[in-house]
């Protein structure tokens, strides 16, 4: 887990009204996480926070991930189970870091600890998430309780948790999943349900040496596979990701979701995703805000081919 970074600092605890950490909290959160699990948080960089606050440790070969939305907390038991299934599976995927009991909770503050993958490797590529999310969907499946796919819920719990949006705008997008709920409701798919990755998009794929490894499992649940196929395709048009990755997906995992009758609302939950992934750290991070505004004013208006710049 690697990117820019930024110099974590220490001050006082100061959560946010929907229980979001600005980036002060969240160096105390690290330190409390560190402690709790045996690791010393000395030098460590905040590397991404979005709805995690992602640590990568000077002192040992880790990144901590805390998370930093309360509404969802519930989330990490989850992405445990997932973790050390693929690992017994021998998926490419992060690995949990061993010898420590995961998740790590130190008192309101919870998170997983993870091996770093070792820097290397090419850029990853549409083959590349189109082998690994093969492999995953052919897994058998898992020995335990996997909640199905209600990709929307996580979407309200966030609107729930808006930290200084305008009501007329939240009172926007509740209706707007409303909407879509209805249109996903009436959406039939001839697949059986599989392991679903829940996020897959060529963000969360990791180069190492050895190839490109999954990460960021907090959206795992069972459901339709079509949804896996959607972030790439719906990256072409709002990102501007080359046509080709998204070809050379479609040629690697064989079904192209753009054909599907699903598509037009999955491009809508999708966007729903994009649009509110930020609200309950938007207080704390106010550089996100005219993103954030860019891309829901797009939606009000119907814009369905503007780009969209990454949240950073």
């Amino acid at each position: 887990m690697t990117a820019a970074s930024t110099p974590a600092s220490t001050s006082d605890l100061a959560p946010g009204r929907g229980g979001q950490f600005s980036q002060a909290s969240l160096a105390e959160a690290l330190t409390a996480i560190c402690a709790a699990a045996g690791l010393d948080p000395a030098g460590a960089r905040l590397v991404r926070c979005t709805n995690n606050a992602v640590f990568m440790l000077a002192t040992a070969p880790v990144v901590v991930r805390i998370v930093a939305s309360n509404a969802l907390a519930h989330r990490v038991d989850k992405v445990v189970r997932v973790a050390t299934w693929l690992a017994e599976h021998d998926v490419p995927a992060v690995r949990l870091a061993p010898r420590i009991t995961q998740p790590v909770r130190a008192g309101r503050y919870v998170a997983t600890v993870w091996e770093s993958v070792p820097a290397g490797g090419r850029r990853p590529r549409g083959r590349d998430l189109g082998k690994l999310l093969r492999r995953l969907h052919e897994l058998p499946e898992p020995p335990f309780r996997l909640a199905a796919w209600h990709p929307l819920d996580d979407v309200r719990r966030r609107i729930g948790e808006a930290d200084g949006l305008e009501a007329a705008a939240l009172t926007f997008l509740l209706n707007r999943c409303d909407q879509v709920a209805e249109r996903l409701e009436a959406v039939r798919f001839d697949q059986p349900p599989v392991l679903l990755h829940g996020d897959a998009h060529l963000g969360n794929l990791i180069p190492s040496s050895t190839g490109a490894v999954l990460c960021d499992f907090d959206s795992a649940c069972v459901g339709p596979l079509e949804w896996d196929l959607t972030p790439l395709a719906v990256g072409v048009t709002r990102f501007g990701e080359p046509a080709g990755r998204y070809r050379e997906f479609v040629r690697t995992y064989g079904v192209d979701v753009t054909r599907s009758p699903a598509f037009r609302v999955l491009r809508e939950v999708r966007e729903l995703k994009l649009i509110t992934s930020v609200l309950p750290i938007l207080s704390s991070r106010p550089e996100v805000r005219p993103e954030l505004l860019r891309r829901l004013a797009d939606v009000q208006r119907g814009v369905t081919t503007s780009r969209w710049a990454r949240y950073t």
